[in-house]
């Protein structure tokens, strides 16, 4: 009888081992994670469908690596995205990175948001990033995002401050490390 209640434990051990994990309270997605969230896209070309598989039409491609997409919806594997122009559509999971990113909307009428020095209206502007110039987003506190931009021709790899309502691709008051 021992060695019957002994097999009867590690079964149920391992069963208990094996049942899936289930997602955050009040997260009713397939990876758990919270919904809507930003992520990057990991390669390029990826294709954009109408609906969550292969079988479904193809309805635009992207042609660069690290563009923020919001992530509004989950089925099994496949993502549905907004692009920063209101586009929707999906694409699979390992298509896409939890590298932040963000593009620059330029607000007011404006064309330019300051890359500053620190994290403050008053901080010496390092350059000026145009409207839809793309930076990698290092993290955002009270209102301003560390961020990087790579080495261009025409421009040396920098890093500073934006304020956050100047980026698409983070949450306003989002804060991260």
């Amino acid at each position: 009888m021992p060695i019957i209640r002994f097999f009867a434990s590690v079964l149920a051990a391992a069963l208990v081992a094996l049942a899936p994990v289930a997602p955050a309270a009040g997260q009713d997605n397939p990876s758990g994670l919270k919904l809507p969230r930003f992520v990057s896209t990991r390669s390029e070309p990826i294709n954009v469908r109408v609906g969550p598989g292969i079988k479904y039409d193809i309805a635009w491609v992207f042609k660069i690596a690290g563009l923020p997409v919001e992530i509004t919806q989950e089925f099994d594997v496949w993502r549905k995205i907004r692009y920063v122009d209101g586009a929707e559509g999906w694409i699979h999971q390992n298509l896409l990175s939890s590298r932040r990113t963000a593009l620059v909307r330029a607000a007011d009428g404006a064309d330019r948001v300051a890359l500053r020095t620190r994290a403050a209206d008053d901080a010496l502007v390092r350059a000026w990033l145009g409207d839809g110039f793309l930076v990698d987003v290092e993290s955002c506190h009270n209102a301003w995002c560390a961020v990087s931009v790579e080495k261009t021709a025409a421009a040396p790899a920098m890093t500073g401050y934006v304020a956050q309502s100047g980026l698409w691709g983070v949450y306003p008051d989002e804060t991260f490390d």
